[in-house]
């Protein structure tokens, strides 16, 4: 998944916020599975709890699942920041996700995929606000 620069959140008070992308990783785990030194079942495990959140919160990804192919794979956000009391460690839509990382400075906002088939989960980008100054 990749974000265009007018996808992240950039008006008003909010924090720019820093990027990093996992897809080397991604590669890594699949190729990884490829060569047989990983099982399918070692990367398919995610837990039943991510899941549910996927399939309610998650938003339909762009692209298949890398694993099995099937149409029906998830991107959602979990946010943490000192800042956000109650809504600390909370899933969240992408842009939701994203917009509540941008207005606290310091917070981190991680965008995971989950295939609801196979149960592939990987996290896929995390944000971090920079703090002011």
């Amino acid at each position: 998944m990749a974000w265009g620069a007018d996808d992240r959140p950039t008006k008003g008070k909010k924090t720019p916020l820093a990027v990093i992308d996992y897809t080397l990783a991604k590669r890594a785990v699949l190729k990884g599975v490829q060569h047989g030194l990983l099982a399918r079942t070692e990367i398919c495990d995610a837990h039943p709890e991510l899941k549910r959140a996927a399939k309610h919160v998650g938003e339909k990804a762009s692209a298949p699942c890398p694993v099995c192919d099937n149409e029906d794979m998830r991107l959602l956000t979990y946010v943490f920041g000192d800042g956000l009391k109650d809504n600390n460690g909370r899933v969240w839509k992408l842009q939701e996700g994203l917009q509540m990382a941008a207005t606290h400075p310091g917070a981190a906002c991680y965008v995971v995929e989950v295939c609801l088939d196979c149960s592939w989960n990987h996290l896929s980008e995390a944000f971090r606000a920079r703090a002011a100054g």
